[in-house]
Protein backbone atom coordinates (compact mmCIF):
# COMPACT_ATOMS: atom_id res chain seq x y z
CA UNK A 1 0.00 0.00 0.00
CA UNK A 2 1.55 3.12 -1.10
CA UNK A 3 0.56 6.57 0.49
CA UNK A 4 2.03 9.97 0.69
CA UNK A 5 3.44 9.48 3.79
CA UNK A 6 5.36 6.29 2.44
CA UNK A 7 4.58 2.75 2.00
CA UNK A 8 3.47 -0.49 3.70
CA UNK A 9 3.96 -3.73 2.38
CA UNK A 10 2.15 -7.34 4.14
CA UNK A 11 4.35 -10.55 3.82
CA UNK A 12 2.33 -13.67 2.70
CA UNK A 13 3.01 -15.43 5.81
CA UNK A 14 1.15 -12.50 7.77
CA UNK A 15 -1.56 -13.10 5.80
CA UNK A 16 -1.31 -16.88 5.94
CA UNK A 17 -1.16 -16.48 9.80
CA UNK A 18 -4.26 -14.01 10.37
CA UNK A 19 -6.54 -16.65 8.12
CA UNK A 20 -5.13 -19.90 9.36
CA UNK A 21 -6.41 -18.33 13.19
CA UNK A 22 -9.99 -16.67 11.49
CA UNK A 23 -10.79 -20.16 9.98
CA UNK A 24 -9.84 -22.13 12.94
CA UNK A 25 -12.03 -19.90 15.01
CA UNK A 26 -15.25 -21.23 13.43
CA UNK A 27 -17.05 -23.89 15.59
CA UNK A 28 -17.04 -27.20 13.48
CA UNK A 29 -13.06 -26.86 11.81
CA UNK A 30 -11.38 -29.55 13.39
CA UNK A 31 -8.01 -29.41 12.01
CA UNK A 32 -6.24 -27.43 9.02
CA UNK A 33 -4.35 -28.99 6.37
CA UNK A 34 -4.22 -32.51 3.89
CA UNK A 35 -3.38 -35.59 4.88
CA UNK A 36 0.56 -35.36 4.81
CA UNK A 37 0.57 -32.01 6.54
CA UNK A 38 -1.83 -33.06 9.52
CA UNK A 39 0.68 -36.11 9.64
CA UNK A 40 3.77 -34.11 10.13
CA UNK A 41 1.75 -31.82 12.58
CA UNK A 42 1.00 -34.75 14.61
CA UNK A 43 4.60 -35.41 14.82
CA UNK A 44 5.59 -32.17 15.89
CA UNK A 45 3.07 -32.48 18.78
CA UNK A 46 4.52 -35.57 19.91
CA UNK A 47 8.29 -34.54 19.79
CA UNK A 48 6.81 -31.05 22.04
CA UNK A 49 6.37 -28.38 18.98
CA UNK A 50 3.18 -25.93 18.56
CA UNK A 51 1.28 -27.07 15.59
CA UNK A 52 1.88 -24.45 12.72
CA UNK A 53 -0.88 -21.88 12.66
CA UNK A 54 -0.68 -21.85 8.47
CA UNK A 55 -0.93 -25.65 7.86
CA UNK A 56 -3.59 -26.12 5.66
CA UNK A 57 -3.04 -22.00 3.95
CA UNK A 58 -2.02 -20.84 1.14
CA UNK A 59 -2.18 -17.14 -0.18
CA UNK A 60 -1.36 -14.93 -2.78
CA UNK A 61 -0.60 -11.44 -2.14
CA UNK A 62 -0.41 -8.49 -4.17
CA UNK A 63 -0.19 -4.69 -3.55
CA UNK A 64 -3.87 -4.33 -2.41
CA UNK A 65 -5.08 -7.97 -2.89
CA UNK A 66 -5.31 -11.20 -1.84
CA UNK A 67 -6.65 -14.96 -2.56
CA UNK A 68 -6.71 -17.46 0.25
CA UNK A 69 -6.63 -21.43 -0.12
CA UNK A 70 -7.18 -23.47 2.81
CA UNK A 71 -7.75 -27.22 3.30
CA UNK A 72 -9.97 -28.38 6.69
CA UNK A 73 -11.31 -30.99 8.27
CA UNK A 74 -14.64 -30.52 9.63
CA UNK A 75 -16.33 -32.12 12.77
CA UNK A 76 -18.85 -35.06 12.03
CA UNK A 77 -22.23 -33.72 11.55
CA UNK A 78 -21.21 -30.44 10.24
CA UNK A 79 -23.38 -29.22 7.59
CA UNK A 80 -20.25 -28.23 4.80
CA UNK A 81 -21.87 -25.74 2.66
CA UNK A 82 -22.68 -23.56 6.37
CA UNK A 83 -19.51 -24.18 7.76
CA UNK A 84 -17.52 -23.06 4.10
CA UNK A 85 -19.90 -20.24 3.78
CA UNK A 86 -18.76 -19.05 7.49
CA UNK A 87 -15.25 -20.08 7.04
CA UNK A 88 -14.82 -17.63 4.09
CA UNK A 89 -17.02 -14.81 5.87
CA UNK A 90 -14.35 -14.64 9.06
CA UNK A 91 -11.16 -15.27 7.14
CA UNK A 92 -12.12 -12.01 4.48
CA UNK A 93 -13.74 -9.90 7.33
CA UNK A 94 -10.24 -10.79 9.30
CA UNK A 95 -7.60 -10.21 6.26
CA UNK A 96 -10.02 -7.26 4.73
CA UNK A 97 -10.26 -5.32 8.56
CA UNK A 98 -6.32 -6.51 9.86
CA UNK A 99 -4.60 -5.94 6.44
CA UNK A 100 -6.47 -3.40 4.71
CA UNK A 101 -6.16 -6.17 1.42
CA UNK A 102 -9.28 -6.47 -0.67
CA UNK A 103 -9.52 -10.61 -0.75
CA UNK A 104 -10.90 -11.45 -4.06
CA UNK A 105 -11.33 -15.48 -3.06
CA UNK A 106 -11.00 -17.38 -0.16
CA UNK A 107 -11.31 -21.21 -1.76
CA UNK A 108 -11.71 -23.99 0.32
CA UNK A 109 -11.05 -27.60 0.52
CA UNK A 110 -12.21 -30.42 2.88
CA UNK A 111 -10.06 -32.80 2.82
CA UNK A 112 -11.29 -34.75 5.71
CA UNK A 113 -14.45 -35.62 8.50
CA UNK A 114 -13.68 -36.23 12.30
CA UNK A 115 -15.52 -38.71 13.57
CA UNK A 116 -15.97 -38.50 17.44
CA UNK A 117 -13.52 -41.01 19.46
CA UNK A 118 -10.88 -41.14 16.67
CA UNK A 119 -8.08 -40.44 18.35
CA UNK A 120 -8.73 -42.63 21.62
CA UNK A 121 -9.28 -45.59 19.14
CA UNK A 122 -5.67 -44.82 17.73
CA UNK A 123 -3.96 -43.85 20.61
CA UNK A 124 -5.62 -47.91 22.17
CA UNK A 125 -4.71 -49.51 18.67
CA UNK A 126 -1.18 -48.15 19.54
CA UNK A 127 -0.88 -49.41 23.10
CA UNK A 128 -1.89 -52.95 21.86
CA UNK A 129 0.69 -52.53 19.22
CA UNK A 130 -1.97 -53.00 16.52
CA UNK A 131 -1.49 -52.08 12.88
CA UNK A 132 -3.24 -48.41 12.15
CA UNK A 133 -3.24 -49.76 8.20
CA UNK A 134 -5.80 -51.96 7.37
CA UNK A 135 -5.27 -54.10 4.51
CA UNK A 136 -7.22 -52.46 1.11
CA UNK A 137 -10.28 -53.99 0.09
CA UNK A 138 -9.96 -53.95 -3.57
CA UNK A 139 -6.65 -54.92 -5.70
Amino acid sequence: MITEKGTTSIADGVVAKISGLAAREVSGVYAMGGGAARALGSVRGMVGAEERVTQGVTVEVGERQAAIDLDLVTEYGTAIPDLAASVRKNVINAVERMCGLEVTEVNIRVDDVHMPGQERDRESERERGEATETEPRVR
